[in-house]
């Protein structure tokens, strides 16, 4: 990677290209001006001027290959979970002792009394922060800045640590996950996090880019994360955990309603192929959207009625949003459209390399759509929409199939935290709605319950077991 690369990571001016090897579209070797980081023995990453990238861009290199966008995921409840009863049991000594925790997410304040040790110094081995630019940067990373154990317990003992350590958890969450998680033992608050003896590292990451957060109509102020800095984050905290030899637990509180669902994501192979090795255990959201109304299942049976309708209801002041269609081979899909006043755009064939865009008469609204017969990630077919300025009301979609076969197919949209107003399917299915990478095969997906009524927590995403 040339020494220029470094800029373009962080560059607005440029957009961050996620891909396989072994898929690499020819189209992005013939960009000018770009450059190229690997993340692993199956990923890089390729920084491309949006300026020169095609206007039709998921016909032209494929959806897979943009990164896909990640929100902030509830934390639970610690004391229903019987960790407390755990670490009280002097034979089981599961306090985390000679064990890294790894954090990815939003920082975390380090000078908060859960993370001291009891001589004032620093239970965190190191912070990746990837939104500072000012310090050096980890070794083959090219962007944020590292920052020590000694750094930290310089700033500790400073009577102004920010200006020693300037890394900052503005939001809070990846602090209230690192407390939970791995908080020093707090008798007088009745309070212990799960595993207090053990070391700490973590990864902030940097916000995503506005060029992702337009293409998928994420709102001006979601806290929203790129999947590509994630797979980063992934290769630091393992990469520290080799050097030192020693175990560790990665944790990671992000969700996603984008892609396949089905565990062949990028971020989520990454996940499935590390957590399959010894001395790595890798713990994921299984996600808030149970009870979003986000999810669509439909079933066009063979021998029945060739269609089935789908209802979408757009609340007001709605600036945009995108609406995922994913239909299982060898189905193959098209359909129709019924705007809230009566517009009818008719059948929408399915064609190869299409993309069609849909403006409407009587209202602002305009749909982008994109027909992938075969997304390569997935062998599925694949209809994005992206919806401008939705007029409020009932939208209706009629789905068609035109195979022999019986035909399943799913339908989501974003997480709610993406969305400026509300849109909800009239009839979801709170099943399949475990979100990614809760859906990858390997690390363990952790759920949440009412812990004041032992009743499942309404939102918690969910699936059919098997």
């Amino acid at each position: 990677m040339d020494q220029n690369c470094g800029d373009r990571i962080i560059s607005e001016d440029y957009a961050d290209l996620l891909i396989e090897y072994r898929r690499f579209p020819q189209e992005l070797s013939n960009i000018p001006d770009s450059c190229s980081n690997v993340i692993n023995e199956s990923h890089a990453v390729v920084y491309a001027p949006i300026d020169r990238l095609p206007n039709d861009i998921i016909q032209a290199i494929g959806y897979f290959v943009l990164p896909t966008l990640f929100g902030l995921a509830d934390t639970g409840s610690l004391e229903a979970s019987g960790i407390t009863r755990l670490l009280n049991i002097p034979s089981f000594g599961l306090s985390g002792q000679g064990v890294l925790v790894g954090f990815i997410d939003t920082g975390i304040d380090y000078t908060h009394p859960a993370f001291i040790n009891a001589d004032g110094t620093t239970r965190i081995l190191s912070i990746w922060d990837q939104s500072i630019q000012t310090g050096p940067s980890p070794n083959t990373y090219y962007y944020g800045t590292e920052y020590t154990r000694e750094q930290i317990n310089l700033a500790l003992a400073n009577e102004d640590p920010i200006s020693i350590v300037p890394s900052v958890d503005e939001i809070g969450h990846g602090t209230s996950l690192a407390g939970i998680t791995a908080g020093n033992p707090s008798p007088e608050n009745n309070f212990s996090g799960i595993v207090p003896s053990a070391d700490i590292v973590v990864v902030k990451l940097k916000q995503a880019k506005r060029f992702l957060r337009n293409f998928f109509m994420v709102k001006e102020d979601a806290i929203s994360f790129q999947e590509n800095d994630i797979m980063f984050g992934v290769r630091y905290l393992i990469d520290i955990a080799r050097e030192l030899n020693r175990p560790i637990a990665i944790c990671i509180g992000l969700e996603t309603n984008q892609g396949s669902h089905d565990g062949r994501g990028a971020l989520s192979s990454y996940l499935s192929l590390l957590g399959d090795q010894a001395g790595i255990a890798i713990a994921v959201a299984v996600g808030n959207e149970g009870n979003t109304g986000h999810h669509f299942r439909g079933v066009i049976e063979r021998g029945g009625q060739q269609s089935e309708v789908l209802e979408l209801r757009v609340g007001a002041d709605n600036e945009g949003f995108t609406m995922e269609f994913w239909g299982d081979s060898p189905g193959t899909f098209s359909l129709d459209i019924l705007s809230p006043t009566g517009e009818y755009i008719p059948r929408i064939p399915a064609r190869i390399g299409e993309t069609r865009v849909v403006r409407f008469i009587f209202e602002e609204t305009v749909i982008n759509i994109d027909y992938l017969l075969l997304e390569q990630q997935t062998g599925d077919q694949l209809i994005l929409l992206r919806f401008v300025n939705p007029t409020e009301g009932i939208w209706r979609f009629r789905v068609y199939s035109s195979g022999d076969l019986t035909s399943t197919f799913n339908v989501w949209l974003p997480i709610q935290n993406f969305m400026t107003s509300e849109a909800v399917f009239i009839q979801p299915d709170p099943d399949y709605t475990v979100t990614s990478p809760g859906n990858a095969i390997i690390p363990i997906v952790v759920t949440a319950y009412d812990y004041r009524n032992n009743s499942l927590y309404l939102n918690a995403s969910r699936v059919i077991p098997g």
